[in-house]
């Protein structure tokens, strides 16, 4: 299931970049945030019920991540709420990266910390108000497929090793 997750989440972290690099109305973006999120938490709704605790944990912090930009978008909300779960996030997957080094996954260890990285940026920009410019959607898009798009397309091909 993680490989069908990892390919959308992939499309939005590369659709928010363009959006944001292009100036795109974010009521537009919200479409697939909102796509992407549902999914995300009709999957780990699923891996709850099955007892895989910390997939659904772990899982559901993207599904949520993107529920709340969609309705940000939608709703022109105050950012710093996004901002602090940003930072949560992003200490929640230091822990994460170790528990995937120490059982063996050292790629999903970096992709761990490099999603700990993007999500901090969404403290840093909404909570701290730094202005990182064109960094965090060039970000977003290395990120969508490098971290999220090419394992989730070699996990649904049975590649990911």
């Amino acid at each position: 299931m993680l490989g069908v997750c990892l390919l959308y989440v992939g499309m939005v972290l590369i659709n928010n970049g363009i959006t944001r690099i292009y100036n795109i109305d974010s009521k537009s973006s919200s479409v697939m945030n909102i796509f992407t999120g549902l999914l995300s938490v009709a999957i780990n709704i699923i891996s709850i019920v099955k007892g895989d605790y910390y997939s659904a944990g772990t899982g559901l912090l993207f599904g949520f991540t993107y529920l709340f930009v969609a309705i940000n978008g939608i709703y022109k909300l105050d950012q710093r709420p996004f901002g602090w779960y940003s930072l949560f996030v992003a200490i929640n997957t230091v822990p994460f990266a170790f528990v995937d080094y120490n059982n063996g996954d050292w790629k999903m260890a970096i992709i761990w910390i490099l999603w700990g990285i993007l999500w901090f940026t969404g403290f840093l920009e909404n909570v701290c108000k730094k202005n990182l410019e064109k960094y965090v959607p060039y970000l977003s898009i290395f990120e969508g497929i490098f971290t999220a798009w090419i394992p989730g397309v070699l996990m649904l091909l049975n590649m990911w090793h």
